[in-house]
Order: structure tokens, then sequence, then C-alpha cells
């Protein structure tokens, strides 16, 4: 039996080409916003004043060759405009918003930070594809856990205090009276000290399994004064210390774990009767259909090549992966002995669900 090609419409094909070479300079110009937030590009552009590759050059005490062809990239991207009758670049406000003020929800580089070190590690998860075995989180280079905080941080700055825990029944009275709380998979603590910052009479251990996280989490935790009401423990999500927690929080790792329903039953064992645990994870909906967007299409890149590596590196390795949605992750918590769950609140890359026994 022969079969017939379907014929080919090359004005499509063209568009899919011209598509394609599109993402080529997408891929290249991750390692280009992260070159320009190594070298300073971008800060020294911060005041939209235009300016010459000389002049940044010399501004960033780089090679003006570099700084040259960085900035045709960047100006071919749309990141910066340039006027052809000067031959200046100039860096838009609210492009330097996004690329230079740390503690905007809207920062970028941490984004692109660790999607630069992921891609730099996918040879491990070609392997890994192929045996069916995972890449482990301490297995991956730096810039994957220093991207992971600086693209997570900000929107935790500008949502945790004032908007995600305020949506849990009762949580901040508890807090500012004093409670006893555990954050699980707390990375480099920066959840920790933002609530131990907010919440002077509660107390705070957080836990990880990646030893060098736990250490600068020690480390920020120290030099953000909170040292009296914050520790941090080397610990899985299945054995971390403590019982009769008033909250345990987990952000953005649940669907990392191997054994994501152990953790929950760990959870509620020790958790307190009238306790709560705040889930926050990637913002996503029940169904592939619900998520063929740019943020979810974001997120299914880390969830190949980051976060289902990392579960199935794991005892159990259910792989959940980035985009579970709220009903896979309800599944988990009922199955850990948990009741009442519902979603409080979102953004449009995190959702915040509210989970009690």
């Amino acid at each position: 039996m022969t079969t017939t090609r379907p014929e080919v419409d090359t004005d499509k094909l063209m568009q899919f080409v011209f598509r394609a070479v599109d993402e080529v300079g997408a891929t290249l110009n991750a390692a280009l916003v992260v070159m320009g937030d190594e070298l300073g590009y971008y800060r020294a552009m911060a005041s939209g004043e235009p300016i010459s590759p000389a002049e940044l050059a010399d501004r960033s005490a780089t090679a003006e060759p570099y700084v040259r062809e960085w900035l045709n990239a960047q100006a071919a991207g749309g990141y910066v405009t340039y006027d052809p009758s000067t031959g200046r670049y100039a860096l838009p406000i609210e492009h330097a918003v996004a690329l230079t003020v740390e503690d905007s929800p809207a920062f970028l580089p941490g984004m692109f930070q660790i999607a630069l070190g992921t891609v730099r590690d996918a040879g491990r998860v070609l392997d890994a594809a192929r045996s069916g075995s995972g890449v482990g989180w301490h297995e991956h280079n730096t810039d994957v856990h220093l991207g992971c905080e600086r693209f997570f941080r900000p929107n935790y700055e500008a949502n945790l205090i004032e908007g995600w825990l305020p949506a849990l029944d009762g949580v901040t009275a508890k807090l500012h009276k004093g409670a006893r709380v555990a954050d699980v998979g707390c990375g480099h603590g920066a959840s920790t000290i933002l609530m131990a910052r907010a919440f002077p009479n509660s107390t705070f251990t957080g836990s990880d399994y990646h030893p060098e996280s736990v250490r600068i989490a020690r480390e920020r935790a120290e030099a953000a004064g909170v040292g009296d009401r914050v520790t941090f423990e080397v610990a899985s999500a299945q054995d971390f210390s403590g019982t009769d927690h008033d909250l345990v929080t987990m952000f953005d790792c649940l669907h990392d774990m191997g054994d994501p329903v152990g953790a929950a039953r760990h959870v509620k064992s020790a958790i307190a009767s009238d306790g709560t645990w705040m889930i926050v994870e990637p913002m996503a909906g029940d169904h592939v259909e619900d998520n063929l967007n740019p943020v979810g299409r974001t997120y299914y890149g880390f969830s190949t090549l980051l976060c289902t590596p990392a579960s199935l590196s794991q005892d159990v390795g259910l792989a959940l992966g980035t985009q579970a949605g709220p009903a896979r992750i309800r599944d988990v918590a009922v199955a850990g002995g948990f009741t009442r769950f519902a979603a409080v609140a979102q953004t449009p890359f995190n959702q915040v669900l509210e989970v009690r026994p």
C-alpha cells in the first residue's frame, strides 16, 4: 500500500522557517541578556540617555567590539532602540525596570539566567531521557540555582506578605501573635527571610535537601538580621524537623519532588490540628489546552529540562511536572490525608493553594 504525501504549502513552510530563525535568535538572546546583566550594560543604560558603543564600553570597562555586536543584537530584538542618524542606542525606561530593578516583580534577568543554566545542562537530560533516569537539582550548574532565586524572589517580595498570606484563613493573625513555621524546599531562603522580617514574633525553620543552598540561606538570614528567629536545616520534604507547626509552606517546589505524596503525609504529621499548609506552584490549568500560552510554554520547557528530571532522580519519581495544575496538586494533598483544599490567590506566574487537615 502506498501513501500520498500531502502537498507542501510553500508559504506555510517558509513562515515556519522564519519563525524557527526567530527562535534561534531568542535562544542566543538568553545568553546576551545574562551577558548584559553580568557586565553591567543594562545598568549603564538605565537612565535612558542615548549612548555610543565606545561610551558603553568605557562605562562597563569592557571591549568595544563585544559591546558593538551586543548592542546590535539587542536592537534587532527590540530590547534597545537604535538611531541611525547618530549611531547611538537607548534603553527604554520600561525595559530598564524589567532588566535592572531587582525588587520589581517584572525583573527578568533571573529567568534568563536559570534558562541559560538549564540549557547548558541539556546534555545530561538527553542521556536521562534515554535511560529513564533523572538529573538532581544538586547536579546542575550554579546559574540554575542563582537564577531560580533571582526569578522567584521579586514575585515573593511583591505578593507574599501583602497578598498571599492574608488570603489564608486566620494565618496572619497567628503570625503576628507568634507562630511556628516550616518553610520546606526553602532554597536560598528568600521566602523564609521575607516572612521572618514581617513577623518578628514567629519562629521559622527553612529546610532543603541541597547543602549549598542551606549554607547560602544561613548567610543571608544573618545578613538580614533575622538569625534570632530563623534556622535552616539540610532535610528532605519527607523528614524535615518539628511538630505542631501553625504554618507549613512550599514555594515552587512540590512538583520537583520525587514523592510529593510522601511529603504531604509528613506535612500532615508535622502540622498542628488547626494549621495551614500553603502550596505556591507555577501558574497552570488542569488541562494541556489551558497552558498553551507563553507562560505555559516557558514552564513546560523548564519541566522537560529541569523539574521532571529532578523528580525522576529521587525515590518514587512521580514527575508531576511544572504544569501539574490544581487538580493534581489536590490529589496529592488528599492522598496525604488532607481534606480541605482551595485556590486562594494567583499571579501571572504563580497560584497559591490553601490546604488544611
